[in-house]
């Protein structure tokens, strides 16, 4: 029934083969462990690296603290919207310069970008400290920025006047802001006019 191997030459063959078959097995173990390993350690780094930055994008934001509007006593109507903003609980520094913000209504869409200039255009915004000792970064919590906005017309030539498009924000007028800051993280305040602009040089918005 079974055969035996008597000859000890064909014995030592057989012992050969074995050994080679034993010793690829365990090479191949080890080149699949390698590559698990390599995946394993590639994959955790992802992961902590998209962690890392979905929480910034969750905690690094700024918070709104108040929002007024300059108010053009000729045309009745809001020529700046200004807003405070401090950093939120918990948030890293903020560099409003590499910040954006999408404006929406009442009869434009603009992404506003910062401009270091005294000077503000329909499609740029500029920042002056509050309270603390840079214009630009919110340090601590402490810390108060206004951001000012032309509130006037979509004004493609960057002028920062009127266009004709429209002289700004009347009353009864609404316009959503959306903060982004450079982690990614969004802030939406939502400056509502007041129904009467009349005999007023500033508006809470």
């Amino acid at each position: 029934m079974f055969e035996f191997i008597t000859d000890e030459d064909e014995r030592g063959q057989v012992g050969i083969g074995t050994l080679i078959v034993f010793i690829a097995m365990v090479l191949v173990a080890a080149i699949a462990a390698g590559v698990l390993i390599n995946t394993a350690g590639f994959l955790q780094s992802k992961g902590a690296a998209t962690g890392e930055e979905a929480s910034a994008q969750v905690s690094n934001r700024i918070d709104v603290v108040s929002a007024y509007g300059n108010v053009n006593s000729t045309s009745e109507q809001v020529d700046y919207v200004n807003l405070t903003v401090r950093q939120a609980a918990g948030a890293d520094n903020i560099n409003l310069s590499k910040s954006t913000i999408q404006w929406i209504g009442p009869d434009k869409a603009l992404t506003l970008t910062y401009n270091g200039s005294s000077q503000t255009t329909a499609d740029q915004f500029n920042t002056t400290a509050i309270k603390g000792n840079n214009d630009e970064v919110l340090v601590q919590q402490s810390d108060r920025i206004k951001i000012i906005m032309y509130a006037g017309g979509s004004n493609e030539s960057g002028t920062g006047l009127d266009d004709g498009i429209t002289a700004g924000l009347g009353a009864g007028d609404e316009v959503q802001l959306t903060v982004t800051t450079q982690y990614g993280s969004k802030t939406t305040y939502w400056a509502n006019v007041p129904e009467s602009l009349k005999d007023k040089n500033a508006v809470n918005l």
